[in-house]
């Protein structure tokens, strides 16, 4: 098939089914009818010559051609997306799509109140969050700002370093009552008092580094979202890391074992080819100043 024949049309309903499972759900998502959305699956099979789906009572399961092809369908998702926001108004406009990408609790705890105030001075801008821990490439145009605790290493980006947070361990108050003030972080660990991630290896590996060995099971609350898992310490399901800027918040969370702390650097990065673009410079600009103001330890 020749790519120069190809419709994103069919492409952008091809991964609809493939990620909601089904031509009605897809057809939902995309607002468009069930005949529709069944008739640009039958146009894409015809124009490459092959199954993607294989029907069942349960829906719709992908080929391993289908399956494969997913990847480079999202990709296209996402490119698609980065023309639409550097389309949506003119460089020296301060409206249109901004996509920013951040970790989990940076921007469901820390980000929108920078966000609201922003949108109150230009109501024009419209604002993409992407939470995420893992690195959203900025090059390809997944996101147009990141937030990251770490500075970014790529050559094409411009990188500002705005701060640095601090991060502890913490309990709820009713815990500490409970429990009493822990002596060492080997006694949470044989209790299984520790909250922390599930598969991934992050906080394991963050403690190796201070010499601390523990493993998988010394964790008594287990997830792989942040959200869930500053939930639960907030619900008092045992001791775990929270950002000190977002701990102070709260009363009833209580620093427990002080002498251990992690400090991260913030940073903002913007591709350079971006950094003139009014409504990218004026919000990576009020980022810089919002997230500046609420840093636990100034840069």
């Amino acid at each position: 098939m020749n790519a120069d024949l190809l419709d994103w049309t069919l492409c952008r309903s091809f991964l609809a089914i493939l990620q909601e499972g089904s031509l009605s759900r897809a057809a939902v998502r995309l607002r468009v009818t069930h005949p529709t959305i069944s008739r640009h699956l039958e146009e894409l099979e015809q124009r490459l010559g092959t199954k993607l789906f294989v029907r069942s009572t349960s829906g719709l399961t992908p080929t391993d051609l289908g399956a494969s092809l997913a990847a480079t369908a999202e990709a296209m998702q996402l490119a698609a997306e980065a023309f639409v926001r550097l389309a949506s108004a003119e460089t020296d406009q301060i409206c249109g799509s901004v996509r920013i990408t951040a970790s989990e609790i940076v921007g469901a705890e820390i980000l929108p109140p920078v966000l609201a105030e922003l949108r109150e001075k230009h109501a024009g801008l419209a604002y993409e969050v992407s939470l995420t821990r893992s690195t959203e490439d900025l090059l390809r145009r997944d996101a147009d700002i990141a937030i990251r605790m770490a500075r970014p290493e790529q050559s094409d980006l411009v990188a500002r370093k705005v701060g640095e947070m601090s991060m502890k361990l913490y309990a709820h108050a009713d815990w500490v009552r409970k429990h009493g003030f822990p002596n060492s972080l080997a006694d949470l660990a044989a209790a299984h008092d520790l909250i922390g991630y599930d598969r991934d290896p992050a906080m394991l590996q963050a403690f190796a580094a201070r010499g601390l060995s523990l493993d998988r099971d010394a964790f008594g609350f287990r997830s792989d979202n942040d959200l869930a898992l500053l939930a639960a310490l907030r619900a008092g399901c045992g001791v775990g890391a929270g950002y000190e800027i977002v701990m102070q918040r709260d009363p009833q969370m209580v620093n427990v074992l002080p002498e251990l702390e992690q400090v991260l650097e913030v940073w903002l990065a913007v591709p350079s080819a971006l950094r003139n673009v009014a409504r990218i410079a004026t919000t990576l600009e009020a980022l810089a100043m919002g997230l500046g103001r609420q840093v636990t330890h100034e840069a």
